[in-house]
């Protein structure tokens, strides 16, 4: 690769950090203030607010499900960057009109459309994927993954420092502004570059994936990691209850353990990433995955709340690369021109995770008991550890020529 084009990948690469950061923390910002926001739009009694937050929130998540595999088409077609123009921009205009919304219908309805018109991570991982040279692409989505992991501990607590300064309506014009200032560096600086003949004009087809087996499992894996995430966190703060003696400190605690988690994986992401590239991505996989599985079963059985902490670390250093490496080994076994798509699919399936994670964490926990939750994870992680290391092994022992590693 020349001179030029190195520059070309690290400077987009640098650019995608900051627009992935920009995003996710303007789609995050709101958490701490939701239900106060809710509030000053005219809904009254706290059962409305609660349901009310929880569907504005839970809005966004539907929309950008939906949506992730049609823009990942588009951007087959008509580029990636012009996928990150859109999404930038539309969620730069979305997220400042928030701040003007008068009744909670404009809210939810904002909502609905900052997902319809986001989609920046995404499409900036697609964008990183192909045109990273392949044997650093592992260590350049883990820098990416943890910018969206840094976007994700961050926005809560600008949100919940920054209103009480200049206000919840400014604050959403000032995220919008930041997104804005993630639009024009992605028009000035970003430059794509097909590495294929044109990828303007894709002709791939699902048929031409050589190895369809492992692309699904990267899809289930995707869907069950988030499910694994998502089950435990409708129990933290109640289960942080159990630990903590004095009632006013369980909602810091809960805090402390959930950004844990988020700072492990931050921590861990690039690194996972760089061993990725050297043994195999698939390896990294299974091998995190059965490290966070053998991680939730003390956090089942601990007696204090620094316990809880201390574990909650570990395995975000565990799960760091996981996202990152699914989005490799999808890439490296989908032509060009499929990318977009098959990656789209893949968002999707995490939205999904996003969805049926915290309903069947919060069922599990409130008809067999919270530390069931712990152990039912465990063996969801197991299982989706040991389904990988299958599907990889046959998929060897079924091609005719030897797979380059994954």
């Amino acid at each position: 690769m020349s001179s030029d084009s190195e520059d070309y990948w690290r400077r987009n690469l640098g650019v995608c950090l900051f627009g992935s950061f920009s995003t996710v923390l303007a789609m995050t910002l709101m958490l701490p203030f939701l239900p106060i926001y809710v509030a000053q739009l005219g809904v009254s009694t706290h059962a409305a607010v609660v349901q009310w937050s929880g569907i504005a929130y839970g809005a966004t998540f539907l929309t950008a499900g939906l949506t992730a595999p049609l823009w990942g088409h588009l951007g087959d077609r008509h580029g990636r960057k012009s996928m990150l123009l859109r999404a930038s921009l539309g969620m730069a205009i979305v997220v400042s009109l928030m701040g003007l919304a008068t009744n909670i219908w404009q809210l939810v309805g904002l909502r609905l459309l900052v997902g319809l018109a986001g989609g920046y991570s995404s499409g900036a991982t697609i964008l990183i994927a192909l045109q990273t040279p392949r044997e650093r692409s592992g260590w350049a989505l883990g820098v990416l993954a943890s910018g969206v992991m840094a976007g994700n501990l961050v926005g809560p607590l600008i949100g919940g420092a920054l209103p009480p300064v200049i206000g919840i309506r400014a604050t959403f014009l000032c995220s919008g502004f930041l997104i804005f200032v993630a639009f024009l560096a992605t028009a000035w600086l970003v430059r794509e570059t097909p590495r294929l003949g044109s990828a303007q004009k894709p002709q791939a087809k699902w048929a031409q994936v050589p190895q369809k087996n492992i692309v699904v499992s990267m899809l289930l894996t995707g869907l069950a990691l988030m499910v694994a995430n998502m089950s435990i966190e409708p129990i933290i703060t109640v289960y942080v209850q159990t630990l903590v003696d004095d009632p006013a400190k369980v909602t810091f605690v809960a805090g402390l353990v959930m950004s844990a988690a988020a700072l492990g994986s931050v921590l861990s992401a690039s690194s996972l990433g760089k061993v990725a590239d050297r043994i195999g991505h698939s390896t990294v996989i299974w091998l995190a995955l059965g490290a966070a599985a053998l991680l939730l079963i003390p956090q089942a059985l601990v007696t204090a709340s620094w316990q809880l902490i201390g574990l909650r670390f570990l395995m975000g250093l565990a799960l760091g690369g996981l996202l990152p490496c699914i989005s490799a080994v999808v890439r490296h076994n989908v032509p060009d021109g499929l990318v977009g798509t098959v990656m789209g699919y893949s968002l999707s399936f995490q939205f999904a995770g996003q969805v049926v994670g915290p309903l069947v964490g919060g069922f599990v926990g409130a008809h067999l008991g919270m530390r069931v939750v712990f152990f039912a994870t465990s063996g969801l992680l197991l299982l989706v550890a040991l389904f990988n290391w299958r599907v990889v092994a046959r998929a060897a022992k079924d091609s005719r020529v030897p797979i380059r590693p994954i």
